[in-house]
């Protein structure tokens, strides 16, 4: 079968999840506009973007007659988030749509009276940006991905599909809450494994080659990628690095092991795609933001790519495989539900 691509399956996943809200159209009149921003320009911040149009659409806005969309991009430069959080505060915009805590955070910050969905966040009440998950508690509420609550079943999962593995790398930001906070569970699910990590920091994508390079020098035999918009942003490159220096990877993005990493897991970024909308909608609707709970993922994607695990002299074991959501093979990806 042909090989389906994430923005696929999140399309054909919203055409079901979200049509039962498509008969509560919007009525002729305002144009609301809603302000988009993020740190990267990214293949999942695109897939997001158009998700967001499609789940719009389905809650009955017109794009340009009902409803008017304002996408803004630091392209990686996350100095510039200040900046253009203001630009759109100033158009005005009636919400603020951000992916990424980076995002997240900017557009917090440059308004107190305009309401912020956000999504792609780890940790919300780490951050900062609400007070709890379920009482939100000022003008922020959104979709968290959880992922650093997954980082020891992310090792034990990638521990099962290696299991000669004895010493991972680690690349995670010494200046992301999340990963500082997650990072005793971690040590501890490591005992627990009998692996031992070897912790290398980065501060932006260009040190990727540099930090798998001494990974590898350092005899990591696995690598093991934390939570952050960079990683998630450019997972493509990271995916290509850890095939150069033949590591055997795991990530939380699903796109991570589409683009050539060996593994995948963690909180499903169409859950997140879908859910955006719809807050959108009740907030435009009147609703506060401090009386929407934050939302958690209901699913967890697992991917396996089987190609990589090939090219790396790899076979999984049938026990992880079988845990798993979708599988990439040779000739395509087959998905389990």
């Amino acid at each position: 079968m042909p090989r389906l691509t994430i923005a696929r399956l999140i399309t054909l996943a919203l055409g079901i999840l979200v049509a039962p809200f498509a008969s509560d159209a919007q009525p002729a009149g305002k144009v609301h506009r809603v302000g988009m921003l993020t740190a990267v320009h990214a293949p999942t911040t695109q897939v997001f973007a158009e998700v967001f149009r499609h789940g719009l659409r389905d809650l009955g806005y017109v794009e340009g007659e009902t409803i008017a969309l304002e996408f803004r991009s630091a392209e990686g430069q996350e100095a510039r988030l200040p900046a253009l959080a203001a630009e759109l505060v100033r158009l005005p915009v009636d919400v603020l749509v951000t992916w990424g805590t980076p995002a997240a955070l900017a557009a917090q910050h440059a308004t107190s009276t305009i309401p912020v969905v956000f999504t792609a966040v780890a940790d919300p009440v780490l951050s900062g940006l609400v007070t709890s998950l379920a009482r939100p508690g000022g003008h922020v509420t959104g979709v968290t991905h959880i992922p650093s609550e997954l980082d020891p079943k992310r090792l034990e999962l990638l521990k099962e599909a290696v299991p000669s593995t004895s010493r991972v790398g680690v690349l995670w930001h010494p200046e992301f809450p999340p990963n500082v906070e997650s990072m005793a569970a971690l040590q501890q699910a490591a005992q627990a494994l009998r692996v031992e990590l070897h912790l290398v920091a980065y501060r932006g994508a260009q040190e990727f080659e540099r930090a798998l390079a001494a990974m590898r020098r350092d005899g990591a035999e696995a690598l093991f990628v934390m939570p952050h918009p960079t990683t998630s942003g450019q997972a493509a490159q990271l995916a290509a690095l850890a095939a150069a220096h033949r590591l055997p990877a795991i990530a939380p993005y699903q796109h991570f092991a589409e683009a050539g990493g060996l593994m995948a897991y963690g909180g499903s970024f169409a859950d997140m795609y879908r859910r955006a909308p719809v807050l959108v909608d009740k907030l435009l609707k009147g609703v506060h933001p401090s009386d929407l709970p934050v939302e958690r993922p209901m699913r967890f994607d697992f991917v396996i790519n089987l190609k990589t695990a090939t090219a790396l002299g790899l076979t999984i074991p049938q026990a992880t495989l079988f845990q798993a959501t979708e599988v990439i093979r040779k000739m395509g990806l087959i998905c389990k539900i």
